[in-house]
């Protein structure tokens, strides 16, 4: 008996994950997906989409909470470590866009069924460590602003919602937003813009060569595995 409900958990998890995988790449291409449409797309009956989901806000609600999990995720991985204000929130931002870039359709999406305060509430985690990033940028005078760290923090977010709406609205293309969005951070944490946008353009050269780094060494290792 408890193999089997242990079974038929399994196989409700593997269904609520497909319809939450299947429901980001359909509202994605179609923001206007109705929860049938992500049923058939899922492979499922409607109700059982509904059974995992009451509602459309419900199913939406929860993939913003995935998204920003994510988003989390990404700005921890370029954490605070102690060096150059400026150049740990460039590398911020470019982490958190690449990640935010693939969300910007739901989170536009979002807005309308979440509320921004919601949005807000749960990017608290982040908006955090930005805080203190801010602050120590502001201490040593690497940044300059007549504004306080936790106010210029909700600025930082505000400019990372409204180059993803740029984007959307298709006055900026998806190459440079991430670019534009780590140097407009820092030019409105007070950072000169010939010097921002050179430190932005030092971070993004120094990620592209890592990432390039990283995939030569995982191409050196799958080679290596092949001839044994």
């Amino acid at each position: 008996m408890a193999a089997m409900t242990t079974g038929n958990s399994s196989r409700a998890e593997a269904n609520r994950r497909r319809i939450l995988d299947v429901a980001l790449a359909e509202l994605l291409r179609d923001p206007d997906a109705s929860m049938n449409h992500i049923a058939r797309a899922a492979g499922v009956v409607r109700r059982t989409v509904y059974g995992h989901f009451p509602s459309r806000e419900a199913l939406i609600s929860t993939l913003v909470d995935e998204a920003v999990a994510v988003l989390a995720a990404a700005h921890e991985g370029e954490g605070e470590g102690g060096g150059d204000p400026a150049e740990e929130l460039a590398r911020s931002v470019l982490a958190v866009w690449r990640i935010a870039d693939r969300y910007r359709l739901l989170v536009a999406l979002a807005q309308r069924t979440v509320t921004m305060q919601g949005i807000r509430e749960r990017l608290t985690p982040v908006r955090e460590d930005t805080i203190r990033l801010l602050q120590r940028g502001l201490d040593e005078g690497t940044f300059a602003s007549p504004l306080p760290a936790p106010a210029l923090a909700y600025v930082h977010e505000q400019i990372v919602f409204a180059l993803m709406e740029a984007v959307n609205d298709g006055l900026l293309s998806t190459r440079e937003a991430g670019r534009s969005a780590a140097v407009t951070a820092l030019t409105a944490a007070g950072v000169p813009a010939t010097l921002a946008t050179a430190l932005v353009t030092k971070v993004s050269e120094s990620g592209a060569s890592d990432a390039s780094d990283a995939s030569d060494a995982s191409d050196a290792s799958d080679a290596s595995d092949a001839s044994d």
